[in-house]
């Protein structure tokens, strides 16, 4: 398979950046120096456009596509994977045979989705399994990798579709997170932590509750202590926004991690400055009885 070695490099090199910076990517800094490929540079997106065939390739399919924050064109999730668009224009401009070559071949490319401006979560290996002309979109849908690290197609039709889930669930979150970390000033709302490697966005309610939905009212900035212990109810945050610590941390005296924990009990926590992504007191005020319930 033509480009083949040049696929593998830019999977194994995104694999050592996502140890190093975690699943979501900055382009500046990180994504913009490209990968190493026989003396080359070779970028890893082109971000003005969403379907990329680097110019190091000899093989006609596409390397990676990307859909933006604000992407103009009608891509879509669904059970069986992610339906993409063609680039506007004629089927037969560039990038749109980049794209129906890399169905055709069935290669492996990299799908990067924005998660907020200038980050990306890379997902790979991503395969085109279906071409609809007639929808001028494509179907992507996740493959797997083998122990050794060669990347392949999932087959089994309920095997893909649990891959599916997967993939949505964490690029949800990946996303939710962008949304909620920025209104809070990428800090941790309880500790005031601010290393972003170990920030979450916790939802006020879940995804699957009445009013869960990933909007900045329904989600906190914690870090990931703090969001452990929120999930479990081991803390909550009363509707006038204030640390409630349980009754069994309080009454347990286990070191002096603990001890930090307990120093925030009764204190306020980091508000957005903007009313507006402030956290919902009637989805605090359900999510604080549950805490108080188990405590």
């Amino acid at each position: 398979m033509r480009d083949a070695d040049l696929r593998a490099i830019c999977f194994l090199t995104l694999d050592a950046l996502r140890v190093q910076h975690g699943d979501e990517l900055p382009y500046a800094g990180v994504l913009d120096r490209g990968f190493q490929w026989r003396n080359r540079r070779v970028p890893f997106l082109n971000r003005q456009k969403g379907i990329y065939r680097a110019a190091a390739q000899t093989g006609p399919a596409a390397l990676t596509v990307m859909t933006s924050v604000r992407s103009p064109y009608d891509d879509e999730e669904t059970p069986d994977g992610f339906l993409y668009a063609y680039r506007a224009g004629s089927v037969d401009i560039a990038d749109n045979r980049a794209l129906i070559a890399a169905h055709e071949l069935q290669v492996p490319l990299v799908y990067y989705v924005a998660t907020l401006p200038g980050w990306f979560h890379p997902m790979y290996p991503t395969y085109v399994t279906e071409n609809l002309p007639s929808e001028r979109r494509v179907l992507l849908t996740p493959g797997r990798r083998t122990p050794m690290g060669a990347p392949r197609p999932i087959l089994d039709p309920v095997e893909r579709r649990y891959a599916v889930v997967e993939r949505r669930v964490r690029l949800h979150q990946r996303r939710f997170r962008g949304i909620v970390l920025p209104a809070y000033d990428h800090r941790c709302a309880i500790c005031a932590l601010k290393e972003e490697r170990l920030l979450d966005a916790a939802h006020i309610l879940g995804d699957l509750e009445t009013r869960g939905e990933a909007v900045v009212p329904n989600g906190v900035s914690l870090c990931s202590i703090h969001h452990r212990a929120f999930d479990q109810d081991l803390v909550g945050i009363s509707p006038d926004y204030e640390v409630h610590v349980s009754h069994q941390l309080l009454e347990d005296d286990d070191g002096p991690m603990l001890d930090v924990l307990k120093t925030f009990h009764r204190q306020p926590i980091y508000l957005p400055p903007r009313r507006s992504q402030r956290p919902d007191r009637d989805r605090l005020a359900i999510r604080f009885e549950r805490f108080s319930s188990a405590g």
